[in-house]
C-alpha cells in the first residue's frame, strides 16, 4: 500500500519532530543514528511491513533490522532497529509507532481468540466498529493474528485472502422471508461463494435452518446464528438444537456459524458445553482491543553509544532480528 503524502510531508507527525528537523538543518547537524523500537507488552507484531514501506520510500539507504510481520514479541523486546542519518527518518517516528500500535493490538487480540477457538476458524467481522479509513488495516491485522479472513474486500486483499460474507438482516427483511432471500442469493451469486443463510430474522432458528436446507439442498454450505442480545444471543443449547434438527432432517453436512457479541469467554463457554460450532464471526472483541504502546529510542549517534536516563546506552542485542533490503531492483 503506497504511503500517503500526509505521512511523507510530516502532516501527521508530532510537531516537535518537524521543528527538530528544521533546527538541526539550520545548525548543520545530521548525524548517523541508530533507533530501536520496542513494545510495552508482549503480543503479536503487526504493521512492520508498512513501516518498511515507509522507510523504503523515505530512507532507502537506511540499515534496517526487524522481526517478521506476525512474530510473537516480548515486552520491551527490540522489534525494529533503524540506522541512518536522522534527517532521513526522524520526522516519521510518530507514523512508525502508530503503524505498529493498533495493528499489533488487534493482531494480539485476534491471536488470543483464534487460540481459544482452535481448531474452529474465526472470521473478522470488526470493520463496522472502526473508522473506514482504517478498516482494511484492522482486518489485515486480524488475519495476521490468525483469523481465516475478514469481511471487507479491502482488508482481505491486503492479506491475500477472499472476503467472507453472504446475507445481512437487511436483505432478509426486504425479501420478507429467509428462504426467499437465500434462494435469491443462490440464484445470483457466483458458485464459488459459499451459501450461508442467516436464520434468526423472522422465525425460530432451528426451524429456519431446516427450511433453508430443504430449499437449497446440497448447495447450502451453512447457516449463521446471530441472535440479538434482546433474545438472549446465541447459546450452546441453541447451537446443539440447530445441529440436531439439521441432522434429523437429513442435512448433517450443513455447517453452523455463530456471530453476534462473540468474545473469548463466550467461545470458551461454547467449547466447554460441547456446542458444535463450525466457525465464529468476531467483531468488537478484536476491534476494541487496546493498542500496544511502542517506544523509539536513539541508542547510538555517529557510532557512540547513548541513551536517555533509565535506558542502557548502545545497541541492544536481539539475535531474532533480520536485516531487511530496502532498495528495490
Amino acid at each position: 500500500m503506497p504511503i500517503s503524502d500526509a505521512i511523507l510531508t510530516g502532516d501527521t507527525a508530532d510537531i516537535y519532530f518537524a521543528r527538530t528537523q528544521e533546527i538541526l538543518a539550520k545548525e548543520g547537524l545530521d548525524p548517523i543514528v541508530a533507533m530501536e523500537i520496542f513494545p510495552s507488552r508482549a503480543g503479536i507484531l503487526c504493521g512492520v511491513n508498512e513501516v518498511i514501506e515507509l522507510l523504503r520510500t523515505a530512507a532507502p539507504d537506511a540499515e534496517v533490522h526487524t522481526l517478521d510481520e506476525g512474530a510473537a514479541m516480548s515486552a520491551k523486546e527490540v522489534v525494529l532497529r533503524i540506522r541512518a542519518r536522522y534527517s532521513k527518518f526522524g520526522l516519521y517516528e510518530t507514523a512508525m509507532l502508530g503503524m505498529l500500535a493498533h495493528p499489533s493490538g488487534w493482531a494480539t487480540a485476534a491471536h488470543e481468540i483464534v487460540k481459544a477457538a482452535a481448531p474452529t476458524p474465526v472470521i473478522s467481522f470488526g470493520a463496522r466498529h472502526v473508522q473506514p479509513a482504517v478498516a482494511a488495516k484492522l482486518e489485515y491485522a486480524s488475519i495476521i493474528g490468525g483469523c481465516a479472513t475478514g469481511a471487507t474486500p479491502a482488508g482481505a486483499r491486503l492479506a491475500g485472502k477472499q472476503p467472507s460474507g453472504t446475507i445481512p438482516h437487511a436483505m432478509v427483511l426486504i425479501f420478507g422471508d429467509t428462504v426467499k432471500a437465500a434462494q435469491a442469493f443462490d440464484k445470483w451469486m457466483p458458485r464459488e461463494i459459499n451459501r450461508i443463510a442467516l436464520v434468526d430474522t423472522f422465525r425460530d432458528e432451528a426451524e429456519e435452518s431446516v427450511r433453508v436446507a430443504q430449499a437449497l439442498g446440497n448447495r447450502l454450505w451453512g447457516v449463521r446464528l446471530d441472535t440479538p442480545s434482546e433474545r438472549g444471543r446465541v447459546t450452546p443449547d441453541l447451537v446443539k438444537e440447530v445441529r440436531a434438527r439439521l441432522d434429523q432432517a437429513g442435512f448433517p453436512n450443513v455447517k453452523i456459524v455463530v456471530s453476534g457479541g462473540v468474545d473469548i469467554e463466550r467461545i470458551r463457554s461454547f467449547r466447554a458445553a460441547g456446542a458444535p460450532v463450525d466457525a465464529y464471526g468476531v467483531g468488537s472483541a478484536i476491534s476494541a482491543a487496546p493498542p500496544i504502546d511502542f517506544t523509539g529510542d536513539l541508542k547510538e549517534i555517529d557510532g557512540k553509544p547513548i541513551a536517555k536516563r533509565g535506558r542502557i546506552p548502545g545497541i541492544t542485542n536481539n539475535p531474532r532480528l533480520k536485516i531487511i533490503e530496502l532498495k528495490k531492483d
